[in-house]
């Protein structure tokens, strides 16, 4: 009979952040633009803006460029997989991916209240799939900032 040892916070295997950060943001764009493709993110966007104008009659004279919201989901998912990476304990890695999650979604009122249409989607899908990725791996994986901490209190 084998024994297995259980697995601890000693057994994992220890967890890198740049590679990590670009699969995950790199994974986080892909499913946007998939859902792009299949026709969910306008959907998504009509939604949001029916919801932020007025019983949902009123339009939007202004549209951000539509490499803008590509640019904020790119540069979102890249900052938060790499910050949930590099901040030590769980707790504090849920409070910056909900934290992150909820300012973005947070743009469409102002957008809205600018004459922009609220494209989000994009943004808040890349952030949130981002942030979820980062640490579901840190979950999995020894982080450094995890190890040093325990060290030096």
């Amino acid at each position: 009979m084998t024994r297995t040892t259980p697995l601890t916070r000693k057994n994992l295997p220890a967890g890198h952040v740049i590679v990590p950060t670009a699969a995950i943001s790199g994974m986080s764009l892909a499913l946007a633009a998939g859902l792009k493709l299949t026709g969910v993110i306008a959907k998504t966007n009509a939604e949001i803006a029916r919801l932020f104008s007025r019983q949902g009659t009123e339009s939007y004279p202004n549209q951000l460029p539509a490499w803008a919201p590509w640019i904020a989901a790119a540069l979102l998912s890249v900052a938060l997989a790499a910050a949930i990476l590099e901040v030590p304990a769980t707790w504090r890695r849920v409070v910056l991916w909900l934290s992150t999650s909820f300012l973005v979604f947070a743009w469409a009122p102002v957008l809205s209240l600018a004459a922009f249409e609220p494209d989000i989607s994009e943004p808040w899908i890349a952030t949130f799939w981002s942030g979820a990725c980062a640490l579901v791996y840190a979950s999995k994986h020894r982080m450094a900032i995890d190890q040093n901490r325990r060290r030096h209190p």
